[in-house]
């Protein structure tokens, strides 16, 4: 196992320590220090995320094709990447969807004028910042999709320009995961802390969801070939 598939498991296992702490955190922050708990338990995590691409930002520059390869993921993981991870307009994906079922599950409370502080309670103004953040978001996914075509048309240079191709793939990650990084702060600083923690606990239960999924095909194809 090299360096960065050993950090990168060790990565997941706090995850899921730090995903224990916020589902056992307050479901409302009734008082200050509550408040005070919860932020802090978010800047853990979005700490957390900022070394997870530190690190790998140092790993792409000695081998990005290992990283776009990624040996430690299975294959459902990667078949649902974008430039070497998650896409970031998933983001959004994810809030509209606990928008739906918080809806569903406090209707009577919301038609009563009572406020939850949940992903169904966001403001007028909380929904024209998402909106606006949702478009600019697609938009530079779309420019370094684009970035990216150009990268593989010039597929013919690789071999005589192979390093300086290297470092031009390098520079994609780096904006890509830039992109990812930013959407996550960005949000968070856009929803309530608490809005922020559950759409963490949400963007976190589906990482692992796919990745569980995703081990158990895998070892079952392996089981059905080994037959």
């Amino acid at each position: 196992m090299t360096s960065f598939q050993k950090f990168h498991e060790e990565w997941h296992e706090h995850l899921r320590e730090l995903v224990q702490q916020m589902t056992k955190a307050p479901k409302s922050c009734t008082t200050n220090q509550d408040e005070q708990n919860t932020k802090l338990l978010i800047q853990k995590v979005t700490s957390h995320i900022n070394e997870y691409y530190r690190v790998k930002s140092l790993a792409a520059k000695n081998d990005i094709l290992y990283i776009f390869s990624a040996p430690w993921s299975n294959s459902l993981e990667r078949s649902l990447y974008w430039i070497a991870g998650w896409r970031p307009t998933i983001a959004f994906h994810i809030i509209y969807t606990e928008c739906g079922i918080h809806l569903e599950s406090h209707i009577t409370n919301i038609l009563n004028g009572f406020r939850n502080d949940d992903l169904a309670d966001l403001s007028p103004n909380q929904l024209t910042r998402f909106s606006e953040l949702q478009c600019e978001t697609i938009r530079q996914e779309n420019t370094i999709t684009e970035e990216l075509s150009d990268w593989q048309d010039g597929a013919n240079e690789v071999i005589e320009k192979v390093e300086k191709k290297m470092e031009m793939l390098v520079e994609i990650l780096e904006r890509a995961d830039e992109v990812r990084v930013n959407t996550i702060h960005k949000l968070v600083h856009l929803l309530t802390p608490q809005q922020a923690l559950l759409f963490l606990i949400a963007a976190t239960y589906l990482l692992f969801g796919i990745r569980s999924w995703g081990i158990n095909h895998d070892n079952q194809r392996i089981k059905d070939h080994l037959r």
